[in-house]
C-alpha cells in the first residue's frame, strides 16, 4: 500500500493512493497515520479494504509528511562508500548517527526555506525508514521485521552550520524546512529489497545525484540491529539512512549550494516523487 497524509498544515488527513493514482481517503478507517496506525495488524486490516470503496479526494491536495507524529528523526550520515570517497571521508567503523529536530519536518513539495545568513544550503536525497514495531536488541536477521515501510526523505544540510558553528552536525540539519519527507509510506511488502533501489536528485532540471542504495555501507537492517541495541527504537520513528554522491559540497573544483529560487526534484524507485522550491528567510 502507499500511504499518506493530505491537506493543510496541522490537519492533514489519512488517504491511500489507489492503483488508478487517485487520491482516496482513510479517515473512516482509521484517524490518522502515525505509530500507533502502522502497526501490522493495523495494515493488515487496511489491506482487506477495496480501494475503490473509498472516498476520492478531488482537487488538488497539499501533500503532508507520509507520517504524523513522528517519535524520533534519526540520521545516519557517510553511509555510501561513493559518497564518502566523494567527500574524501574515510569509511566509518559503525554507522554515524546524529539527529534532526522534528521542527524540521515538512511535506515532500513544501517549500525549503534557508535560514538567515545561510550560504551554503544542500541536497541529500535519502531512503527513509519507518519503525512500525517496537525495536529493541534485535538481529539485522530479523530486523526488517520491525519496519512498517519506506518514503523519501530530502536530508536537507546548511553546510557551514554543520562543520562551522561547533559541536555535532545536528545545527547544519535542523533548520525549519530541512526535512521533506514522503510523498507516500510504502508498506514493506511492497519493497522486495530495500538495498537495490534507483535514487536522483535534480537541482534547477539538472541531474546531480544518480545512485543506488546497493552502494551503502550499512544495510537498512544492519542499520536497525545497531541502533537497537543502543535504545529502542518506536513505531513512528524515522531513520534516514545517508545519500549517494553528488551534493554541491562535493562539486568540483568548487561546491555549489541552492540559492532562492532553485527547485529541487527527489526520486527512489518505488516511492514516487518530492519537489520543492527554495526560499530564503528575510
Amino acid at each position: 500500500m502507499k500511504l499518506l497524509r493530505y491537506g493543510a498544515v496541522g490537519a492533514e488527513k489519512p488517504g491511500l493512493l489507489h492503483s488508478d493514482d487517485t487520491l482516496r481517503d482513510l479517515s473512516a478507517h482509521i484517524d490518522d497515520i502515525t505509530g500507533d496506525t502502522i502497526d501490522d495488524a493495523t495494515l493488515a486490516k487496511l489491506r482487506t479494504v477495496d480501494p475503490a470503496s473509498l472516498p476520492i479526494v478531488d482537487g488538488e491536495q497539499r501533500i503532508g509528511a507520509c507520517v504524523g507524529n513522528i517519535g524520533k528523526f534519526l540520521c545516519i550520515g557517510l553511509n555510501y562508500s561513493d559518497h564518502a570517497a566523494e567527500t574524501g571521508a574515510e569509511i566509518p567503523k559503525h554507522p554515524i548517527l546524529f539527529f534532526k529536530a522534528n521542527s524540521a519536518i515538512v511535506g515532500p513539495n513544501d517549500d525549503v526555506v534557508m535560514p538567515r545568513g545561510s550560504t551554503q544550503t544542500d541536497w541529500e536525497v535519502e531512503l527513509g525508514v519507518v519503525i512500525g514495531k517496537e525495536a529493541k536488541y534485535v538481529s539485522k536477521e530479523n530486523a526488517l521485521d520491525h519496519v512498517a515501510g519506506y518514503c523519501i526523505v530530502n536530508d536537507v544540510s546548511e553546510r557551514h552550520f554543520q562543520a562551522n558553528l561547533t559541536g555535532q552536525w545536528t545545527k547544519g540539519k535542523s533548520c525549519d524546512t530541512f526535512g521533506p519527507t514522503g510523498p507516500w509510506l510504502v508498506t514493506r511488502d511492497e519493497i522486495e529489497d530495500p538495498q537495490n533501489l534507483d535514487m536522483s536528485c535534480d537541482v534547477n532540471g539538472k541531474r546531480m545525484q544518480t545512485g543506488n542504495t546497493a552502494t551503502m555501507i550499512f544495510t537498512v537492517a544492519e542499520i536497525i540491529e545497531h541502533l537497537s541495541q543502543l535504545f529502542t527504537l518506536h513505531p513512528g520513528d524515522v531513520i534516514t539512512t545517508g545519500t549517494p554522491p553528488g551534493v554541491g559540497l562535493g562539486i568540483k573544483p568548487e561546491p555549489i549550494f541552492l540559492k532562492k529560487g532553485d527547485v529541487m526534484e527527489l526520486s527512489i524507485q518505488g516511492l514516487g516523487h518530492q519537489r520543492q522550491k527554495v526560499d530564503q528567510d528575510a
